[in-house]
């Protein structure tokens, strides 16, 4: 009698200790793996900070008997968006800066520029996010207004895009600018002898340098506010482009401090005072940072007339915008690269500028490979040059909010021909078969789901046109959330860390009020995340 208690003693204490254990298990949901067959789950179970199963949940709940379990009541579960080209950590310094985005006109900002002054925080007064091609008078604006109210003090108010700026007069003459300063890849408008404050591109740097930067203790606390608004909209990772290495001892600091939770794959700005010590540095990552490559720009932005296209603008004669550097300096850079594990990422929008980058990666990729070089935006493309993405396993890395911000007036810039030519992602997708999405924020909003919108019903957020932007270019909802997941992973070689839920990856994920898979266009958009979980960790 006392050996069969014996046995029955060891048997469920052999059990029991066979049972797997996890930190917690959700089930009863509908959780959207984005694996290679796209499957969808009932149950997931967690233990630190990893995927361990995934299944129904009879089998889950059964196989983890003695973990933590949670009812999710049949909500959705998708892996944690990635933005796969933003400006975060530069978006988060401008914190202290006049946002002007969304107004209506020239006054308007001029007018919010009078009640910021007597509240900002420094000497310089800076405006950021306007966008003339929103206003009923679509021209660039002139600095007088500004000289008039603040003849002491310098004025700085960027464009949205980041590619053209209005300087007031003291601003001017603290960057020593005049009617003869030239400038390579950037223009000085000059009218009637008269500078008219208008910057475009390289000649932003003239002013900018002047401008001090904000100290730490700020930046800190800017960093921290920005991740909380991005994790409230899903997002686990994002890739910062163009970041100066002070900004990435920045965000070295707040992982240390304990305040960065956000997984970022940081793209260095173009100085070459940086390309000995970190090309020999190669790629690295340090806690939730990984540093992988640069981000140049071969041109400027559209809605700026800084695009670089093979023919004149439609509403500029004899005006087809401009390279920012020549081109034997990205072919240099091309041919340094490729002896380095690190890629090659160019921000590119002309059609002129998508050629010579494409030829110039060409040169050195030759053929087929997995360097995953990429290109930023390639947003108008010659129908010529489309098969070189293929031919040369470049990677387009797009952002489908630009197609419905720019499409109300981008026709007015191109013509219809190469109209058709532009914001062709369905076609660009058939080159590589996988296309990363990103929102370029804060030049767009930061929301994954306005992208996903985007992408697949090509309507802007008032849901026009009504029959949707170049519909043939629409992507479908799993190839749109396969872009904000596991290709934008793939883009920084992260695919197999994140990017889907599955055994053995990062358990970030978001949990969100309605399937986006599955809802009618009407309800997209509505779309809330409820929570947001990195490496195991709720962060929302």
């Amino acid at each position: 009698m006392e050996k069969a208690a014996l046995l029955i003693l060891i048997f469920i204490s052999v059990k029991f200790s066979a049972q797997k254990k996890a930190d917690f298990v959700l089930y009863n949901a509908r959780i959207y793996s984005v694996d290679h067959n796209f499957s969808v789950h009932e149950a997931m179970a967690v233990a630190e900070g990893k995927v361990v199963a995934l299944g129904k949940s009879k089998d889950i709940l059964k196989a983890f008997r003695t973990s933590p379990s949670r009812d999710l009541k049949g909500k959705t579960v998708f892996p944690g968006f990635i933005d796969a080209h933003c400006h975060f950590t530069g978006y988060a310094l401008d914190g202290w800066k006049c946002d002007l985005y969304g107004t209506k006109s020239w006054d308007e900002v001029v007018e919010k520029m009078i009640h910021y002054a007597d509240k900002a925080p420094a000497y310089w007064i800076y405006g950021r996010s306007w966008d003339q091609n929103s206003w009923p008078v679509k021209e660039f604006p002139d600095r007088q207004k500004l000289d008039d109210l603040f003849p002491d003090r310098p004025v700085y108010l960027k464009r949205i895009d980041g590619h053209a700026a209005i300087a007031n007069g003291k601003a001017l003459e603290i960057a020593g600018i005049n009617p003869e300063t030239k400038i390579q890849g950037g223009e000085i408008e000059v009218k009637d002898g008269r500078l008219t404050g208008l910057l475009l591109d390289n000649a932003l740097e003239l002013v900018e340098q002047h401008i001090p930067e904000i100290d730490e203790e700020l930046a800190l606390k800017y960093i921290a506010d920005l991740q909380k608004e991005c994790f409230s909209y899903g997002l686990t990772s994002l890739h910062d482009c163009g970041i100066t290495d002070q900004m990435f001892t920045l965000l070295q600091k707040a992982q240390q401090k304990k305040i960065l939770k956000m997984n970022i794959f940081a793209l260095l700005a173009d100085d070459p005072t940086t390309y000995d010590t970190w090309i020999r540095k190669g790629r690295f990552t340090d806690g939730r940072i990984t540093f992988g490559g640069y981000k140049f720009f071969a041109d400027g932005a559209l809605g700026s007339r800084g695009a670089c296209l093979l023919h004149d603008y439609s509403d500029r004669k004899n005006w087809h915008g401009f390279l920012l550097s020549d081109q034997q300096h990205f072919e240099d850079l091309a041919h340094r690269l490729i002896r380095s594990n690190l890629q090659m990422c160019t921000h590119a929008i002309g059609d002129s500028a998508n050629r010579v980058i494409l030829n110039t990666y060409g040169e050195v990729l030759l053929h087929k490979n997995d360097r995953r070089w990429r290109i930023e935006h390639a947003q108008i493309v010659d129908p010529e040059d489309v098969s070189l993405f293929g031919k040369y396993a470049v990677i387009p890395s797009v952002q489908p909010t630009h197609a419905t911000s720019d499409m109300h007036w981008a026709g007015k810039r191109l013509g219809k021909e190469r109209l058709r030519n532009s914001y062709i992602y369905k076609q660009l997708l058939d080159q590589n078969g996988w296309l990363p999405l990103g929102t370029d924020f804060p030049v767009e909003g930061i929301n994954p789901v306005n992208t996903f919108f985007a992408a697949v019903f090509r309507k802007d957020q008032q849901y026009s046109p009504e029959n949707g932007f170049q519909t043939e270019n629409a992507l479908t909802r799993e190839q749109a959330l396969r872009g904000m997941t596991i290709w934008a992973a793939k883009a920084s070689f992260d695919e197999t860390e994140k990017g889907s839920l599955e055994p053995g990856k990062s358990a970030d994920f978001v949990i969100m009020d309605r399937d986006l898979m599955m809802v009618p266009e009407s309800e997209v958009l509505q779309a809330k995340v409820l929570e947001t979980w990195s490496c195991g960790e709720k962060v929302f």
